[in-house]
């Protein structure tokens, strides 16, 4: 007999919510008022894509 176990949303959780951090990233990026604001707008929508990346393969997807 073939048994199942449950898995854990955790990741996709976790991977949405750093999606949603790119969001906010890219829309300083876009919008910013300074250039230094674009610049660490998107310092964080690409730290946050990776970290996004990272949490789907570090909870096994």
């Amino acid at each position: 007999m073939e048994t199942e176990t449950l898995e854990s949303d955790k990741a996709i959780g976790v991977s949405l919510v750093f999606a949603a951090f790119a969001v906010v990233g890219a829309g300083f990026m876009l919008a910013g008022a300074s250039q230094i604001v674009m610049a660490w707008g998107f310092a964080l929508a690409v730290t946050a894509a990776i970290l996004a990346v990272v949490a789907l393969q570090a909870f096994d997807v």
